[in-house]
């Protein structure tokens, strides 16, 4: 039975796990942390539950897809609940639009800002669908080795859509800035501005608006606890506190792993989950496939700024997510792409899991998660967390009309530095590397090295991107490579 080591414990190292296992491999994870999970962890304090990264639940159909291929369903591991509201986005005080849970409530809300933009917005929506259907359904699950996967009748009508962009495509349709900022926001979660995103990717805007907003019961550890048993089930070990400091090559194959306590392993393919720079760091300089100038070069997508803050009272006018538009998104988003620094009027996010889920917080108390995205890179002290605190908890105080700092029974802060001492996150990013154009699918970095022969990577460095969903994609795609080229 071949060996396979795998680095990493995040989404996409857990699915790999579990098709490996499947195949019939002898896998073994090793995570640097006390727990696994990278990036998706949990923070618990005093009767509070915070996931430390993602906290939206999309693409429903991906997890149920996942699942399926070993006879599962997300249902065997946990309880999962449909938003309504999905979310709200506040532009100024007591001025916010509230987005339902069905394409129809939503036309409502776009129809009282703007009439006739519902007739508009199903066209829209239905167009999304068509990309959704061709995107998520079949496209991302190909594994970024030549760009004949993208080729087939249903790309060839939607050329066009690859060099288009989002930002164009709904300014066109759409007169109103808010609901241009509404239906822009999706594609954030890819890691790039909507000026840089094909317009191909509106399948994200069906995501939202067509599928809808779910929550897991506990939150999204949920989920990881889920691949984690599931994997277990399948045989596959997982070693915590194993971070792993060298990747030894001979004769053009990875075999041997080092981990910090000098121990030696010897394996016969592995597969890294952690970040592909960091990864290649483990290296000797002449089997690295990219250089520091490939990297420094690439888009990634944005770090963040996060709080997670215990209430000592139940919020108001809010809603389990809230958006806060009420300031400039094009400046903001400047202060991530194109001049990287601390912006001055932050747009950021909050998620009250507490509000549908009660097992996130004591009885009338709140549980509240505030992120501000960043560029990547920057510097990153206690003196710009604290102020920037400041900053959004006086804004979401007007914005919301109620007080709510003498509430706060303790705050929590995760940003740049962190994402590099605790995920070895390339320049502290925290979504990986973004989807423009010049890094889809065959032109982000690969998943089986070029260099050593048995040496693969998964996750939101290479493909298909940043997310939950495509973690999970990831992690299939490596696994089956690796059954490609050395099945049992």
């Amino acid at each position: 039975m071949k060996k396979v080591a795998i680095i990493g414990s995040g989404f996409s190292s857990l699915a790999a796990s579990c098709y490996l296992a499947k195949y019939g491999y002898d896998v073994t994870i090793y995570e640097k942390n006390k727990t696994i999970g990278g990036r998706a962890r949990q923070y618990i304090k005093d009767g509070f539950t915070f996931d430390i990264g993602p906290t939206w639940y999309w693409m429903p159909d991906v997890f149920e897809r996942f699942f399926s291929d070993f006879n599962k369903h997300p249902k065997d591991y946990y309880q999962l609940e449909k938003l309504n509201p999905a979310y709200s986005v506040y532009f100024g005080k007591n001025d916010f639009i509230t987005i339902e849970d069905t394409l129809d409530k939503i036309c409502i809300a776009f129809e009282k800002e703007e009439p006739g933009s519902s007739k508009k917005l199903k066209k829209f929506i239905q167009q999304a669908e068509d990309n959704y259907n061709i995107a998520i359904k079949d496209l991302v699950y190909n594994p970024g080795v030549s760009p004949l996967e993208l080729v087939n009748l249903q790309t060839a009508k939607k050329l066009n859509q690859f060099f288009g962009t989002i930002k164009k495509d709904v300014r066109k349709a759409f007169n109103n800035k808010r609901l241009v900022q509404i239906l822009e926001f999706p594609v954030l979660f890819l890691g790039a501005k909507p000026s840089d995103t094909p317009s191909f990717y509106s399948f994200m805007n069906y995501a939202d608006f067509g599928l809808g907003t779910f929550h897991p019961k506990g939150g999204m550890y949920q989920v990881i606890l889920a691949l984690e048993k599931l994997a277990k089930e399948l045989g596959v070990t997982i070693k915590t506190e194993n971070p792993i400091q060298k990747i030894f090559v001979d004769n053009g194959k990875a075999n041997t792993i080092i981990t910090n306590s000098s121990k030696i392993i010897n394996c016969d393919i592995v597969l890294s989950g952690a970040d592909y720079h960091h990864t290649e760091t483990l290296l000797e300089e002449s089997y690295r496939q990219y250089s520091e100038a490939y990297w420094t070069k690439k888009t990634f997508a944005p770090s963040s700024l996060l709080f997670y803050v215990g209430f000592n009272k139940k919020l108001k006018n809010v809603n389990h997510h809230t958006l806060f538009f009420d300031v400039d998104f094009d400046t903001h988003a400047e202060a991530i792409y194109d001049n990287p620094k601390w912006p001055e009027k932050p747009l950021f996010y909050a998620s009250f899991p507490s509000i549908t889920d009660n097992s996130t917080a004591p009885n009338d108390k709140e549980a509240g998660i505030f992120l501000i995205p960043l560029a990547p890179g920057l510097e990153d002290t206690e003196a710009l967390r604290s102020s920037y605190f400041d900053k959004i908890i006086n804004r979401f105080e007007a914005l919301t009309s109620q007080s709510v700092k003498e509430d706060i029974l303790f705050k929590e802060s995760f940003c740049v530095n962190d994402f590099i001492s605790e995920y070895n996150s390339y320049k502290g990013n925290a979504y990986g590397m973004a989807n423009t154009l010049l890094q889809t699918a065959f032109l982000r970095p690969k998943l089986k090295s070029k260099k050593v022969n048995n040496l693969y990577f998964t996750g939101q460095l290479t493909v298909p991107g940043p997310g939950v969903p495509p973690s999970l994609i990831s992690g299939k795609l490596a696994a089956e490579l690796i059954n490609k080229h050395h099945s049992l």
